[in-house]
């Protein structure tokens, strides 16, 4: 283990010193470290939010909006397909679900909406 703390940007532990900053070497984040405390306290706990603006929790059932391609599937997921109990996660793909028909896989809350 490292002893600088996670990247605050993709908490990466892999963080190194150089000079009066910390760099992370996987998001390429540089951070001055006393500065950053009081701000990643704030942050601990961004809203995630669907394509109407609303907040999404864990939990919550959504439904897409629009035609998503699948990578290995010869057919997309369809607007209009509802998803029940999402977990919020961390990532591009902030939506971790299961759907009917292709499995568990990790959706964008730009592309569903709040049922």
């Amino acid at each position: 283990m490292s002893e600088f703390p996670p990247c605050p940007k993709c908490r990466s532990e892999y963080t190194y010193a150089d000079g009066g900053l910390l760099i992370c070497p996987e998001c390429f984040n540089e951070w001055n470290p006393e500065e950053a405390a009081p701000a990643a306290a704030e942050n601990t706990n961004p809203k995630i939010l669907d394509s109407n603006g609303k907040e999404l929790l864990d939990g919550d059932t959504v439904m897409v909006i629009k035609d998503l391609p699948v990578k290995g599937s010869p057919r997309p997921i369809k607007a209009g397909t509802k998803v029940k109990n999402i977990r919020l996660t961390d990532g591009d793909h902030n939506i971790d679900c299961r759907i009917e028909g292709f499995g568990a896989m990790g959706l964008k809350s730009e592309f569903v909406k709040k049922v």
